[in-house]
């Protein structure tokens, strides 16, 4: 069943690219970079980072997405929680530098001011830099965790309420330009 429902994903994962306006990012191929990035016009709440950025609403953020779809093809013979969780980690640490590339040479550079993304994999993310922020509104927070769901079930061994109800809620996951910068700078 997890294969069908993986086959029938990467048919249709062209289409969502195009609908959500993502993209690859450019000067890589498809298997050197683990996002898929878009600009993004913030409109949470006025945060405060670590590092003393600013981010307000209208402050424009590069939005990062995993790319969920060939994560589970990738991972989906290792049985092993946290063998996955390690190769998750290190996939993302080694695409970093090809999101500070992109902003460093994007057109609106001088406009960006950090990246954001929203994810149940909240362990971890403090080492590769992020601040993890807890959304904030109720109604938001359990759409993103009901449309996690599938990802969720298909990403684990042997999926039960159990583990998806164990995994958390979604948060959000940002970075100061700035820290992107002096941490991934190739």
């Amino acid at each position: 069943m997890r294969g069908y429902v993986l086959s029938v994903w990467n048919v249709l994962d062209p289409l969502y690219l195009k609908f959500t306006r993502l993209c690859c990012l450019p000067d890589t191929d498809e298997t050197s970079n683990i996002f898929r990035v878009r600009l993004t016009c913030y409109k949470g709440r006025d945060i405060t980072l670590s590092d003393g950025t600013q981010i307000k609403k209208n402050d424009t953020l590069v939005k990062i997405h995993l790319h969920n779809v060939r994560l589970l093809n990738e991972l989906k013979h290792i049985s092993s929680e946290l063998k996955k969780s390690k190769i998750v980690y290190e996939k993302v640490q080694k695409s970093l530098p090809g999101i500070e590339a992109y902003i460093s040479s994007h057109k609106y550079e001088n406009e960006i001011k950090g990246i954001i993304g929203i994810t149940t994999l909240n362990r971890g993310c403090e080492r590769l830099g992020f601040e993890v922020r807890c959304i904030a509104h109720p109604v938001y927070k359990w759409l993103k965790w009901a449309s996690f769901l599938p990802i969720m079930c298909l990403s684990v061994s042997k999926p039960s309420m159990k583990k998806l109800v164990k995994q958390g809620a979604p948060s959000y996951l940002f970075m100061s330009k700035e820290k992107l910068i002096h941490i991934y700078k190739n």
